[in-house]
């Protein structure tokens, strides 16, 4: 594993259970659906490095009697260590109703945070969802399509403190709700309409809609190095309004830049990649659409510019419910000094 993987402990207290006895093990395999395991031991070099990871994935999805994730010292409980055949450090078992059902051998961040993140959208699943969709019960972020192979949602990179998003309405959510790990509500409402999580504002509404035009300009920056993979973006536009909003159509992106861009400044600079969506790229079921990026222009991103120049048909108004981004986190940023342009103005 190099360094580029190397994360800081998540600031979360830890809910990794230390294996004290076999008889403790054994317990937990019973008590719990999923137990993620890593069999390591202190003078493990790699297993050193990994272990922020490691802790990173178990703050964030453990889940009390659905995914458990364990540790077993090898020099303290060989008996545990030998009874799974582990000979090489680290190894990573992962036991769904007390069967092993993956184990990987070595530090291999991307792999062990597929595989996980795969399982606990699965453990949150009612099993009634064939698109990928995970429930928003839980820490897990809700998301409505598969992951492509070797990699994994990194949303929860997004540095949510520093969003900012232009020409967006006022009575609609704010960038934040992009993000929000949780279903949107047009999905359970099942008419594309919804409203907010809360009862508090009836007029609440958990997506996004362009102002005084289509055109909706949104500044991402991540706390951690990323390579971007894909982009998904769900938008549930109401069927039976008389003039429902449009789904984004064309879509710029712009890399690594230090604050959102204006839109007159945007249309002239030359875009990262620009994507034209069709009708077909849209799931049905779900809202939602894959872009894919061309991966080799998005290694080593810090932030993302994302301009919806226009949408799919004649209306005035562009409607996002939720966006997520899928790829591979690198090294941790500072953010001490991130600061949030014209703040002081």
């Amino acid at each position: 594993m190099t360094v580029l993987f190397a994360e800081a402990y998540s600031t979360k207290m830890s809910k990794t259970v230390h294996i004290g006895s076999k008889s403790q093990f054994d317990s937990l395999l019973r008590s719990s659906k999923i137990v993620v395991t890593d069999f390591y031991a202190d003078w493990c070099g790699p297993c050193k490095q990994i272990a922020p990871i490691y802790e990173q994935l178990s703050a964030q999805l453990s889940r009390p009697n659905k995914i458990t994730f364990a540790k077993v010292d090898t020099e303290q409980q060989r008996e545990v260590a030998q009874r799974y055949g582990v000979t090489a450090l680290p190894t990573f078992i992962i036991f769904k109703n007390t069967e092993i059902v993956e184990s990987i051998k070595g530090a291999d961040p991307r792999k062990l945070q597929a595989v996980v993140k795969k399982l606990s959208a699965e453990a949150d699943s009612d099993g009634a969802n064939g698109f990928g969709e995970a429930s928003s019960s839980g820490s897990a972020s809700w998301t409505a399509a598969s992951l492509p192979k070797g990699y994994s949602d990194v949303t929860d990179q997004v540095d949510v403190r520093g969003l900012d998003l232009l020409n967006s309405a006022s009575e609609c959510g704010t960038a934040r709700t992009l993000f929000d790990n949780s279903k949107p509500s047009a999905l359970d409402s099942g008419k594309g309409k919804g409203k907010g999580p809360s009862n508090e504002e009836e007029d609440k509404k958990d997506w996004v809609e362009s102002d005084t035009d289509e055109q909706l300009m949104l500044y991402v920056p991540f706390m951690s190095t990323l390579k971007v993979h894909t982009l998904h973006i769900t938008s549930l536009p109401a069927k039976d309004d008389d003039e429902p909003p449009m789904r984004p159509k064309t879509i710029q992106l712009y890399s690594n830049r230090a604050h959102v861009l204006g839109f007159d400044e945007a249309e002239d600079l030359p875009a990262t990649q620009a994507i034209t969506l069709s009708p077909r790229d849209w799931d049905e079921k779900t809202g939602t659409a894959k872009v894919e990026l061309r991966f080799v222009k998005f290694q080593n991103i810090t932030s993302l510019v994302v301009f919806i120049v226009d949408g799919e048909g004649s209306g005035d108004k562009v409607r996002i419910d939720r966006m997520r981004i899928v790829g591979e986190t690198g090294e941790k940023r500072d953010l001490g000094k991130l600061e949030k342009v014209g703040e002081h103005d």
